[in-house]
């Protein structure tokens, strides 16, 4: 494990681990410099990602205690940790770390100062607080999914950005941070009641914002950011590829639209939505008729808001990113480098992806346990 980097070294987190939001925002944090210690079960669990545990990203940047939370020995090893430690982070249903004995009473009676963040899709109260879900299930539920998806056709997944890592993970990290601070002062800690559906919903105001204005729908596909205006959207090339267009302003639509040969094309007002659908057949029509690369190439220079629609496998090669180098390789693996930057503290990838329970030992020695005692934990089978 490489010496910690970053704003946030010198801060010890544990995470009791899980599939997820958690991990990720666990990553960011260490990410960021601080040491995370994740615990993960001693088998595993039912969710995640199969294969060599090495690839699950996620992972990375923290080492692995393994413990079976089952034995008592193991709660109170992990209390034992929580003393010396300025945050929790965890991602069970409501009530099971208190069925553990791991819950934020218990916590933080050891240690008074401590963080206690909670990341759930429901949040800890509620109806729906103790129902199964999943970050499709809580963006569904706040509008996200409604609104994302073309005229006609029905809500497209965005993947799982919007609710376990944008509406998760990210309020997670945040609301930590924020508690951190505020305990520096206080000399109190508190708990962070992160929610899937309080994060997604969030990252909607803008949208319902417009909403209450009148200026958005709740018609799929008639909208300025959602595929409904021409000059937001995504264009088939000549190859079979795709192109990005976001010539929201008037001068990058009007740079659009001499790119693409139609200023004598009599094309309505950009922002006469009746005139949407010529705009985008014409516009459909213009970018078919040259490949991917050459749209690319031509429109260098003339401020058009256009770029390429790249592949996983196409991404990490694109010209900036290299320069930026927003991927790098560790261990032979292609993944995303930290992010943000920092100009006075960068952040650094710590360590890769660790198997469950491989650093057990040395963790516990370097949070205070001596020799014998954790012989005695590994006997018990409080340590897996």
């Amino acid at each position: 494990m490489s010496k910690a980097k970053g704003p946030l070294a010198g801060i010890r987190i544990i995470e009791l681990g899980g599939v997820g939001p958690v991990p990720f925002a666990a990553l960011l944090l260490a990410d960021m410099g601080a040491e995370v210690i994740r615990i993960d079960r001693a088998e595993a669990g039912d969710g995640g990602l199969p294969g060599d545990p090495r690839l699950h990203l996620l992972n990375r940047g923290r080492r692995s205690l393994a413990l079976d939370l089952k034995n008592p020995k193991a709660v109170e090893t992990v209390l034992r940790l929580v003393r010396d430690a300025d945050a929790l982070i965890e991602g069970f249903r409501p009530g099971v770390a208190e069925r553990l004995g791991l819950g934020p009473e218990e916590c933080q009676a050891a240690n008074p100062r401590l963080v206690y963040g909670r990341m759930t899709g429901w949040g800890q109260d509620g109806p729906l607080a103790r129902e199964p879900g999943h970050d499709i299930n809580y963006i569904a539920l706040t509008g996200v999914l409604h609104s994302v998806g073309q005229a006609g056709g029905p809500p497209v997944i965005p993947l799982n950005l919007a609710g376990d890592f944008g509406g998760g993970s990210l309020y997670l990290v945040m609301g930590v941070l924020g508690a951190l601070l505020e305990a520096r002062g206080s000399g109190r800690g508190q708990v962070v009641d992160a929610a899937m559906v309080d994060g997604s919903a969030s990252l909607m105001t803008l949208i319902y914002g417009a909403l209450a204005m009148g200026y958005w729908t709740d018609e799929r596909g008639a909208n300025r950011l959602d595929s409904g205006a021409p000059f937001y959207n995504v264009y088939e090339t000549a190859d079979g590829k795709h192109i990005g267009i976001g010539a929201n302003e008037t001068r990058f639509y009007r740079n659009a639209v001499k790119l693409l040969g139609l200023e004598d094309a009599g094309l309505p007002d950009q922002h006469d939505k009746a005139g949407w659908p010529l705009i985008r057949e014409k516009f459909a029509e213009a970018f078919r008729s040259r490949t991917r690369d050459e749209w690319v190439a031509l429109a260098e220079g003339r401020e058009v808001c256009i770029a390429p629609v790249l592949s996983l496998h196409e991404a990490p090669a694109h010209p900036h990113l290299r320069a930026r180098h927003t991927f790098v390789e560790v261990d032979g693996v292609i993944q995303p480098a930290p992010a943000p930057r920092f100009s006075r503290t960068p952040g650094a990838i710590q360590c890769p992806p660790a198997r469950p329970g491989e650093h057990s030992d040395a963790i516990l020695a370097d949070w205070g346990f001596s020799g014998p005692e954790i012989a005695t934990l590994r006997d018990s089978g409080a340590v897996a």
